[in-house]
């Protein structure tokens, strides 16, 4: 059985590789399916954080990683998936995955969608978080894979702060960075 776990991951955070992990034992083919979300500037292109993914889970045998900007339910539908995988982290996140998996119900009632919950370690954790904390000079190390911390650190041109005795101290006249300084 193929299923399909669609997000922007961007970062990439160890909640979500907690929940590719845990899919490759309960299909026999996971397809990460790196999207844009149209309300987001991404930090990363998409070829970067096809990369980070592959960094993190290419251990795992049964995983794929592709793009598609369509809808997901035309992308499961031209791999044969006929799950959508999809995380849980608090109630909020519910209503809408509720929301979005009864809608992709009315456009292919053959294709589930399977919510699994996040570890408890990971149910505070997203992307946003990521780079809010990264953006000021916090550390993420126990947040990202390794690798990918190095890209975020580099991104907002900052030391890793666990290789640093202090923080980093804000130039008031150097411009602050944003996330499509990164593209």
């Amino acid at each position: 059985m193929i299923a399909i776990y669609p997000g922007s991951f961007d970062p990439i955070t160890l909640g979500h590789v907690d929940i590719i992990t845990r899919g490759s034992r309960l299909f026999d083919r996971v397809i990460v399916l790196v999207s844009s979300n149209p309300n987001k500037v991404p930090m990363f292109s998409t070829a970067e954080r096809m990369g980070q993914i592959e960094r993190s889970v290419g251990h795992l045998s049964n995983i794929d990683i592709d793009q598609y900007d369509g809808l997901t339910i035309t992308y499961a539908r031209q791999c044969h998936a006929q799950v959508l995988l999809r995380g849980l982290r608090v109630l909020s996140d519910f209503e809408k995955e509720l929301q979005m998996a009864h809608t992709n119900k009315t456009l292919a009632d053959d294709i589930e969608t399977l919510f699994l919950s996040t570890s408890t370690e990971y149910g505070f954790l997203s992307s946003s978080l990521v780079k809010e904390i990264a953006s000021f000079g916090g550390p993420i190390d126990h947040l990202v894979p390794h690798h990918v911390a190095r890209d975020v650190y580099q991104c907002y041109a900052q030391t890793p702060p666990a290789s640093t005795p202090s923080p980093p101290r804000p130039n008031p006249a150097a411009p602050v960075p944003k996330p499509m300084d990164c593209l």
